[in-house]
């Protein structure tokens, strides 16, 4: 008997098929030789990986420029491409374990924590979440800012979806970079970018974008991946925060720093170990599992897997088990010590945009 998610992949599967008939590299750009942060050729590879969280094909690589430290993928998705790998993930079948990602107690723990930080500089009585989906951190920073009006922004169906069950107040669907400097012009007191920026194809855009989202003396909070972080040189292609192929552009702190600057912002506050998410380990351990293991069954996988390929790979995870939960141990035990070095997976930075 077919599975309801059986059903579902059966169902996408001879759409996925017809993507993929020339092959995944038809998803890519040409390889850029140069940085497109300062424009160096001084470029080396970072590193070489896969897309081990949907499994779909295509090899990645993120290479690091030697003059600035901007990490960017290299040769970039496509348009194209970029519908192809994020189709299914935030919404569609795989909207229901996204969904549950973002819900669980880690990420509320980290939101509260963000709004803590913002509100030592600033009493908002507006705020503007990109890359909200489903609206997961308004919901959380309602609770400690209930005169505060949260309003979302996203390029997916979910952002509609939030403003339904009354996680944000306003819905906009788009680009921020077409929607700021018109619809959304000097109309809040703060905008948040959690886990956003990475995902653009032009970070710069995207601050200038927020800036003239922002009111004078409006503040911007930014979490993204630090590709400093000590957890990527150990993990190399296993490093969750590397996140291929959805991540495009990896921005050191001090060129984060240095770009707000440029574009009209004071920084306030820089914070290498606050926004660390607690999941290298047991994500890295699940990647290497999923390396080995029968694939589960997908819409972009030729056929589903047979009897006994289902049979290996419950097995296969049940047996893994003491060692996932050993993984998702050792991150929060070492969490507290990542805080404080270079081990930390993430940074914040709260800026505030001058006149």
């Amino acid at each position: 008997m077919s599975t309801p998610s059986a059903t579902r992949a059966a169902a996408a599967r001879g759409r996925y098929l017809a993507d993929l008939a020339a092959g995944p590299g038809r998803f890519l750009m040409p390889r850029s030789p140069d940085c497109p942060w300062c424009g160096s050729q001084r470029l080396e590879r970072r590193v070489r990986t896969r897309d081990w969280a949907q499994g779909k094909p295509g090899d990645f690589t993120l290479d690091r420029c030697g003059a600035c430290g901007h990490v960017f993928q290299n040769p970039r998705l496509n348009e194209a491409g970029l519908a192809f790998y994020y189709r299914d993930f935030y919404d569609g079948l795989g909207a229901e374990t996204t969904g549950r990602m973002f819900q669980g107690g880690g990420s509320v723990r980290r939101f509260r924590s963000s709004v803590a930080a913002l509100t030592a500089h600033a009493a908002p009585r507006t705020w503007l979440d990109v890359g909200t989906a489903y609206g997961h951190f308004p919901a959380a920073a309602r609770g400690l800012l209930p005169e505060t009006e949260f309003d979302g922004l996203d390029m997916g169906e979910a952002v509609l979806d939030a403003e339904r069950a009354g996680r944000v107040a306003h819905a906009f669907r788009g680009f921020l970079t077409e929607l700021a400097p018109t619809e959304l012009a000097g109309r809040y007191d703060v905008v948040s970018m959690f886990h956003y920026l990475e995902h653009t194809q032009d970070p710069r855009r995207e601050l200038a974008a927020a800036r003239s989202a922002l009111r004078p003396g409006g503040h911007l909070l930014i979490e993204v991946p630090d590709p400093e972080s000590l957890f990527g040189r150990l993990l190399g292609g296993y490093w969750l925060p590397w996140f291929q192929p959805q991540h495009l552009h990896f921005v050191p702190w001090s060129n984060m720093r240095t770009e707000l600057s440029r574009t009209g912002f004071t920084v306030l506050d820089v914070r290498r170990g606050h926004a660390h998410v607690p999941a290298d380990l047991v994500a890295a351990c699940w990647f290497l599992l999923t390396r080995v293991l029968p694939r589960e069954d997908t819409p972009w996988g030729e056929r589903p897997p047979g009897r006994v390929a289902r049979l290996v790979r419950g097995g296969g995870v049940l047996a893994a088990a003491p060692a996932l939960v050993a993984a998702y141990g050792m991150d929060r035990l070492f969490a507290p010590l990542a805080r404080r070095t270079a081990w930390a997976n993430a940074y914040r930075v709260i800026a505030r945009r001058e006149d």
